[in-house]
């Protein structure tokens, strides 16, 4: 059931967007950079695993489904929160020492958490949870814990924190696993742009071939399609163009994510609609990445509003973690709030219970 509209898409989804936006930058000029980058991020990535286990497996809740917006939303809004305020602390604990407040380490963590979500949750669509349950509850929490575990191991195997002994910042039970932390985190991130990236041509040409859209070949056949997206990105930026691995996560995967946001949740896939695969995707991908792009560039100039000039790059990396975060950390779960849990009331005449999340439900 779709939105009753009061506004049109696409013309709807700009304006949720500019709202929702103007909401982000009011809470992001609340806080200095070390309150941001520590807890305020790490409460953030905590909060997204939960609101995509949500939005995707269990949209309409016994506690909120006969909700009328704004109710509805607030709900899901408060019960969101409730979860991540109970990960928060566990991961910390089980990742970060408890050492307050969360240093780039168990900040690391939680990022990472957040593919491996997507990845259960829509390539995998809850399989093999599913097999299990037809409880949309039963299954997001299944998925949620899933998440964390699978993420955990990911964490301890392929990350090595070496590079940090002698920080204040470096942990004793932080992984030495096979590959530079900072380098296998911008992998992963990049691997979930490639997710969305089959996202923008609606699984094509997967669709065309009846085996490969069955659990789990699907979630199999799109991973691997991912990590090859992945690895290509990271091959041609960090390897043939030299670049920072965080120059590729704030200029390119973080930007590309943020603009699909926009593009298929918040515009629900609108501005091609009348456009056939593949020219559709290749259209949406575009405009993913214009719109992606120029909203990085616009934030970082509103970094030097609320703090002032940050120094870009080596050692600290001060202005990638505050733009990488405000984008994806509180911006992104903002844009998903809007669109999925209020339905883009007051926009809409009546926020639908199910209102259609193209990125981050399908």
């Amino acid at each position: 059931m779709e939105p009753e509209e009061r506004v049109p898409q696409p013309l709807l989804g700009f304006v949720a967007t500019a709202l929702a936006n103007a909401v982000s930058h009011g809470y992001l000029a609340l806080f200095d950079f070390g309150t941001f980058v520590g807890w305020v991020a790490f409460f953030m990535l905590c909060l997204i695993p939960a609101q995509v286990v949500t939005v995707v497996l269990a949209p309409n809740p016994p506690y909120a489904r006969r909700l009328n917006q704004p109710a509805r939303g607030v709900v899901l809004l408060l019960a969101t929160i409730a979860t991540a305020a109970i990960i928060t602390p566990i991961v910390l604990r089980l990742v970060g020492e408890g050492v307050t407040p969360p240093g780039p380490i168990p900040s690391h963590y939680a990022v990472i958490v957040v593919p491996t979500t997507f990845f259960l949750a829509i390539a995998f669509g809850g399989w093999p949870f599913t097999k299990l349950s037809r409880n949309g509850g039963v299954i997001s929490l299944a998925v949620l814990l899933a998440s964390y575990v699978i993420t955990y191991a990911i964490f301890r195997i392929f990350f090595d924190y070496d590079f940090m002994q002698g920080a204040p910042v470096y942990l004793t039970s932080a992984p030495d696993g096979l590959y530079n932390a900072v380098t296998a985190l911008v992998f992963y991130v990049t691997v979930l742009a490639g997710m969305f990236l089959v996202l923008h041509f609606d699984l094509w040409p997967l669709t065309t071939t009846a085996a490969l859209m069955k659990q789990p070949v699907l979630g199999l056949v799109w991973m691997l399609v991912s990590v090859a997206v992945g690895a290509a990105v990271m091959q041609v930026t960090t390897g043939s163009m030299s670049k920072d691995p965080m120059w590729v996560l704030t200029r390119v995967t973080a930007p590309f994510i943020f603009g699909t946001i926009i593009v298929l949740n918040m515009l629900q896939n609108s501005l091609f609609a009348k456009l056939r695969q593949p020219l559709k995707g290749l259209a949406n991908t575009v405009a993913a990445t214009v719109i992606g792009v120029a909203l990085g560039q616009a934030y970082g100039y509103f970094s030097d509003w609320y703090l002032g000039e940050l120094p870009m790059g080596q050692p600290g990396y001060e202005y990638e973690l505050w733009l990488v975060n405000a984008l994806l950390s509180v911006t992104f779960p903002f844009l998903i709030f809007y669109a999925a849990y209020f339905a883009y009331w007051p926009l809409t005449k009546q926020g639908a219970p199910n209102a259609r999340t193209e990125a981050v439900r399908t």
